[in-house]
């Protein structure tokens, strides 16, 4: 077993290095954004709330964790939609990192996930917990079709979705 990298106490790969506001590593020492825990069981609405703060402050990284704390923790009927609530953010990020291909590949992925769950969902169909599904779906794929054509990286506080 490698003994370089940080670990926790199961022996899984935890970083411990600090990271930036897109998630990506600093060296030990410098100053980062206060890392999301994880594992967090959240009401829904605690998770849009928190997500969107998260967003707002150009932090969506940070936010396709809140996102995937609801994916791994809520019912089985909305997975799915947390997966692909947690796509977008992480598509976001990549975008907004310069990665634009991947980017728009998982804003396209994620948009789909979240549509193709709208459609099977229901009576809440585009709504769920205040969300604005069809929106966001909108959102995402205006953003893949920019980064595509400007081969330029987004400013993700400027560029952050309103999930409601």
């Amino acid at each position: 077993m490698d003994t370089t990298r940080d670990r926790d106490g199961e022996g899984r790969a935890r970083s411990a290095r600090p990271r930036d506001g897109l998630g990506r590593p600093l060296p030990y020492g410098a100053p980062g954004v206060e890392r999301q825990p994880e594992g967090v069981v959240r009401a829904p609405e605690e998770t849009v709330a928190e997500a969107q703060a998260l967003l707002d402050a150009g932090k969506p990284f940070h936010a396709h964790e809140v996102f995937e704390d609801a994916w791994k923790s809520g019912p089985d009927a909305e997975r799915a939609l947390w997966r692909g609530l947690a796509q977008l953010a992480v598509g976001l990020t990549h975008a907004a990192r310069g990665n634009l291909m991947g980017g728009a590949r998982l804003l396209r992925r994620g948009a789909g996930a979240v549509e193709e769950w709208a459609a099977g969902a229901g009576p809440e169909r585009g709504r769920p917990h205040g969300m604005d599904l069809p929106g966001l779906v909108r959102w995402a794929r205006e953003l893949a079709d920019t980064v595509e054509r400007t081969g330029a990286a987004v400013d993700a506080q400027a560029r952050a979705p309103r999930l409601r």
